[in-house]
């Protein structure tokens, strides 16, 4: 849709064209008369089709246009003769004045009825002659209005044979991009020619995180004067990228201004849109070599050919031939698109075939001024349908209209070094940067610097631009600091009545010192407190903010917290100070001091396994001890009390009885070992417990405060209170603080005295805070933040260095330095961050040893049952009854001595000689029946007559002898 700005000069415009039609028309059919094209145009076969051309022939480009179209329509006609239509010109001068083409266009439709018109070559021209077009179906063909103001979308007779100017702006926004600049001034000339691009390049440029601070719109008409104040202007920003958009008339006179001021340094970037670049050319070869070295251009591409090179030849004869006058003429881009624009309309007209190319009338009228007078083409329409289904090879590869529109996938990025533009790299919409074509990767869009050739910037320089400096005759940076009453140590200022002036320091203001002194060049500025005459804070945070978000201040130093609401207007660097909000709550000592502290080393479950395991390795011991060991023998209470006391005995290691069984001493080793594991697992909590001091906090998690209607406390002014607000704390229950003594009487005097029973701060001021009272508090962390950071204006160029800054301020002893200084130290303080739990051992960290000695001891009864059944199963086989009667007995014969246990052979032996001395004293019993066992039933009274300690004596042993057999006793005890 056309702008009412627009809509309305094209209304008035078109008036005064019209006012002095008579007389343009009558200068115009006398300097150029129309021109007749083709070999055959005088065979009666042929059909004549009138066509306009509508050119600036006192400009290079119009005259290098004109000869153009004059080639293209005698190369189609001759390599065509038998073509049954011919092009006749009629050409109009349109003197560089848009009222002088609207009157051509007037005099071409009304009086010549041309089908179509080639040109106009402005784009201000052609803003108010596509009227005309659209209201007499007549199609307006430029090859050289480039602005994407004139669109075929609203201007359907619009035919725009070159490409739109918008369509490289992805090719800058990538260059910006590779070079990782965040901030360009755009200068283009104030016209509709330099205001067209505009729109789509911020777009692309913000696209890219690329910010615009200042556009630059220079008149097309500015004297050098103007120019210079212009350029003073930008001498004074920080931004050093300039992106330059306009014809190269303005833009010659632009640079020879720009190296007069020294803005053609090093430090600076200058890039082209293919405005200049396209027609770099026909700029005067003496302002390249002095005052664009090191410019970067975007060029549109035209892939060489042989048919390109013959046509240069061929056009540069003919053009001499044209205009003698003119030496070293020059083609350029516009040239090749006039050539391919002229072709594709002979080619659409001879595919409409033979028609009546004629007007209808639609008002019959001498008034040679009336608009309503203007015919309607009977062909247009057609003839701009056949135009956008035209196809063919071209000077400039393939010609195609989408859209009413050539497109172009490909521009060159060139660097103006000598008196000539040196090609860097391309650029294409699916590829993004390349070195070169042959370099196509088709799986990604390359936005890197490296895929570009080497570049030698303004200054003769090899080392990238960053892209802005703090200008030398700039101001200081005004930046804004807070005035806080409380917690001072981060901020503060005094402030001095006689002089009205304020001295600022603190912690926040010591670190950005220490960052200012880091950066690789000199930041001038100077701290203003945010205040009233009389001293007062004039506001909160958020207020200070704002005041960075309208510029009113070029930074906000002090203890700023980084939050997500903030960072969408402004810019921060990165935090300099530990991140997160946490809780501060009072101490309370742990510390048992009661009679049972000696149990709370080990949880109940633990201490109760133990006591099993305790039982379960008596019982085991005492089975597999008490056929063989006479330790474990005796009356019952002697058993239990001997198992009992060897198991618990171990806890000391002091068990004095000896074990026998083999079976029994593996499984004594494995819970010796798993005794000396607790044992000193025991020790080591239990010491923890009465030697170190155990501080636990009154109160562990936010929850616990809301159930139980706890007040609690905030900095006064921050963003604290609105965090707490979302967990539900009623205001009645928010008790604000500005100071640390005062948080630290709030806390002292607790809830239910007035005071809070837990402070919500940010770690910078609880590290304050326990610098003072680390024996009092310790802290829960609650929330996640990002710390404190600086707050610039959005896309500000400072905020990239003062980060970098900021890492080698915070990883070098610096910070420390500062911490210590403003914050105190907390070396002498236990670590308050470090998690709360539990110092009682439980089960889960033991049940591994438990279950080894429970599955060896296991697994040592499971043995000797075993090896006991197999050795003593003739006497349950002998054994009358039923299977408990089977039991039984074998119970008994446990309960029996073992006396083939070597134990009892090695007694047996010693007192073997005893007896044969004894001889002569003695009788000797011997077995008559050998093969007889021995009968338990006969011997039964002498079970019981044993000493009373449990062990029979020797007299009372009778010992049964046998020839060449090893002695038995007939009665076992």
């Amino acid at each position: 849709m056309i702008p009412p700005r627009i809509s309305f000069d094209a209304e008035k415009l078109l008036f005064v064209a019209l006012s002095l039609f008579p007389i343009v028309v009558t200068f115009s059919n006398g300097a150029h008369p129309a021109v007749v094209q083709g070999s055959n145009n005088s065979n009666p076969t042929t059909i004549a089709v009138n066509v306009g051309v509508i050119l600036d022939l006192e400009t290079q480009v119009g005259q290098m246009g004109l000869t153009c179209i004059n080639m293209s329509l005698s190369d189609f006609y001759s390599s065509n003769p038998s073509y049954k239509t011919r092009l006749v010109l009629n050409v109009r001068d349109s003197k560089r004045d848009e009222v002088a083409t609207a009157a051509a266009a007037l005099d071409l439709i009304k009086n010549k009825q041309v089908q179509a018109i080639l040109g106009p070559q402005g784009s201000a021209q052609a803003d108010f002659l596509i009227h005309l077009g659209n209201k007499s179906h007549v199609p307006i063909i430029s090859f050289s209005a480039t602005s994407p103001s004139l669109s075929s979308i609203r201007s359907p007779y619009f035919i725009r044979a070159a490409q739109n100017d918008s369509s490289q702006v992805n090719a800058i926004s990538a260059i910006v991009q590779a070079f990782g600049w965040r901030e360009a001034v755009l200068i283009y000339v104030h016209n509709e020619f330099g205001e067209g691009i505009i729109p789509s390049l911020r777009d692309a440029l913000e696209e890219v995180n690329t910010r615009v601070p200042y556009r630059s719109l220079i008149p097309p008409t500015a004297t050098d004067d103007q120019i210079l104040q212009e350029l003073y202007k930008l001498m004074s920003m920080q931004t050093r990228v300039f992106i330059v958009h306009m014809l190269p008339t303005l833009g010659s006179r632009l640079f020879a201004k720009v190296k007069e001021v020294g803005m053609m340094n090093e430090g600076y970037v200058w890039i082209l849109t293919n405005g200049i670049t396209n027609l770099l050319s026909s700029v005067d070869s003496s302002i390249v070599t002095s005052s664009m070295q090191g410019v970067l251009g975007i060029r549109t591409y035209v892939p060489g050919t042989p048919n390109l090179d013959n046509f240069m030849v061929r056009w540069t004869t003919k053009f001499q031939q044209d205009n003698p006058s003119i030496l070293n003429p020059t083609l350029n881009i516009f040239g090749y698109w006039a050539y391919d624009a002229t072709q594709a309309l002979a080619m659409a007209v001879e595919e409409m075939g033979v028609l009546n190319f004629t007007f209808n009338i639609l008002n019959a009228s001498t008034d040679a001024t009336d608009l309503n007078t203007i015919g309607v083409s009977r062909n247009g329409q057609k003839l701009l349908q056949e135009l956008g289904d035209t196809t063919f090879a071209g000077l400039t590869g393939n010609f195609s209209l989408i859209n009413g529109q050539l497109e172009s996938s490909t521009f060159q990025i060139v660097n103006i070094n000598g008196n000539a533009a040196r090609r860097i790299g391309f650029w294409t919409q699916e590829n993004g940067l390349l070195r070169d074509l042959n370099s196509i990767n088709t799986s990604k869009y390359s936005t890197l610097k490296s895929d570009l050739l080497s570049i030698i910037w303004p200054g003769d320089s090899t080392s990238v631009p960053k892209g802005w400096e703090i200008p030398i005759n700039g101001k200081r940076l005004k930046i804004l600091v807070p005035v806080k009453y409380g917690f001072e140590q981060f901020v503060m200022v005094i402030r001095d009545p006689s002089t009205n002036t304020s001295q600022v320091t603190g912690y926040c203001i010591s670190i950005f010192q220490a960052v200012v002194e880091k950066l690789p060049y000199a930041l001038p500025y100077e701290l203003i407190p945010f205040a009233f005459a009389n001293g007062t804070s004039a506001g909160s945070y958020e207020d200070m903010v704002d005041q960075v978000i309208y510029q009113k201040y070029d930074a906000l130093v002090g203890d700023t917290t980084i939050i997500a609401n903030r960072s969408l207007y402004v810019d921060f660097t990165l935090p300099y100070t530990e991140s997160g909000v946490v809780m501060l709550v009072p101490y309370k000592d742990n510390k048992s001091k009661n009679a049972w502290i000696f149990l709370k080393p080990l949880t109940w479950e633990l201490w109760l396994t133990t006591g099993c395991f305790f039982v379960f390795i008596a019982l085991v011991v005492w089975i597999l001890e008490h056929q063989i060991n006479e330790d474990f023998r005796g009356p019952a209470t002697h058993q239990f009390g001997t198992s009992f006391w060897f198991s618990f005995s171990t806890l000391v290691f002091a068990q004095r009885e000896s074990v026998l069984s083999n079976l029994a001493r593996f499984v004594v080793i494995v819970w010796v070992f798993v005794v000396l594991i607790l044992t000193q697992s025991y020790t080591a909590s239990l010491s923890s417990l009465l030697v170190v001091q155990n501080l636990q906090p009154t109160v562990t998690d936010v929850n616990q405060l809301l159930k139980s209607g706890e007040k609690v406390g905030y900095p006064r002014g921050s963003f604290v209170h609105d965090m707490l607000k979302e967990m539900k704390f009623t205001d009645s229950k928010l008790v604000p603080y500005h100071s640390v003594e005062e948080c630290d009487a709030l806390l002292s005097n607790g809830s239910a005295k007035g005071g809070i029973a837990a402070a919500f701060d940010e770690v910078p001021y609880i590290k304050l805070i326990l610098s003072q009272y680390c024996n009092k508090y310790t802290t829960i962390p609650t929330f996640k933040t990002a710390g404190f950071g600086f707050v610039f204006p959005k896309g500000s160029p400072l905020v990239g260095d003062i980060s970098g800054a900021i890492l080698n301020v915070t990883e070098g002893p610096k910070m420390k330095e500062i911490e210590n200084s403003w914050l105190g130290s907390t070396t002498n303080c236990l670590d308050s961050t470090a998690s709360v739990s539990s110092n009682s051992l439980g089960l889960d960290s033991f049940w591994g040893l438990f279950l080894i000695a429970g599955a060896v001891a296991t697994l040592a009864l499971l043995i000797f049952v075993v090896m006991f059944v197999k050795r003593n199963w003739h006497i349950a086989a002998s054994s009358s009854g039923t299977l408990w009667g089977k039991f039984v007995a074998l119970g008994r014969r446990f309960y029996q001595r073992d006396f083939n246990y070597h134990t009892f052979r090695k007694g047996r032996s010693r007192d073997r000689s005893t007896v044969e001395g004894a001889k002569e004293n003695k009788p000797v019993e011997t077995i008559e029946n050998m093969n007889s066992p021995p009968s338990l039933s006969s011997n039964s009274s002498q079970i019981d007559d044993v000493n009373e300690h449990g062990t029979p004596s020797a007299a009372q042993l009778p010992i049964h002898v046998e020839e060449g057999c090893p002695e038995t006793t007939s009665l076992p005890v």
